[in-house]
């Protein structure tokens, strides 16, 4: 099951900042089709927010089409997001652990780790290479 966190310095509203952790959770497999969510008061209770704050995070999510309500059951995931299998997601895990020690033994804070590898990124998604 998902545990939801929030950064409150980060300027992203706190639903949006759920959805984009459910849509994290679907792509890296943490969550998988007939998983549950966290009830919304569970999620109240452990980030001190709002009610209609979650609510709005599952109803974007459902307007999306990942999860679906059951009535006095929860909310449910409907369908995963990204086509790698678990096997590629793992090994892709340990290459990105390497190289992320890599980059802290050549003293590479965390920003500037996160600044090359969105460069790396949008580079070869420019050229049709993901």
């Amino acid at each position: 099951m998902i545990e939801f966190y929030l950064d409150r310095s980060a300027g992203t509203p706190t639903y949006v900042q759920l959805v984009q952790q459910v849509r994290q959770a679907l792509r890296t497999g943490v969550l998988a089709p007939g998983d549950r969510l966290p009830t919304a008061a569970a999620v109240v209770t452990q980030l001190a927010v709002n009610p209609n704050t979650v609510l709005k995070a599952y109803r974007e999510l459902e307007r999306e089409g990942l999860v679906e309500p059951r009535p006095g059951q929860g909310t449910f995931v409907r369908r995963s997001l990204g086509n790698a299998s678990a096997a590629g997601r793992a090994k892709l895990q340990r290459d990105l652990t390497r190289a992320l020690q890599a980059a802290r033994q050549a003293g590479l804070e965390t920003e500037d780790i996160e600044a090359v590898f969105a460069a790396v990124l949008h580079q070869r998604a420019g050229r049709g290479v993901a």
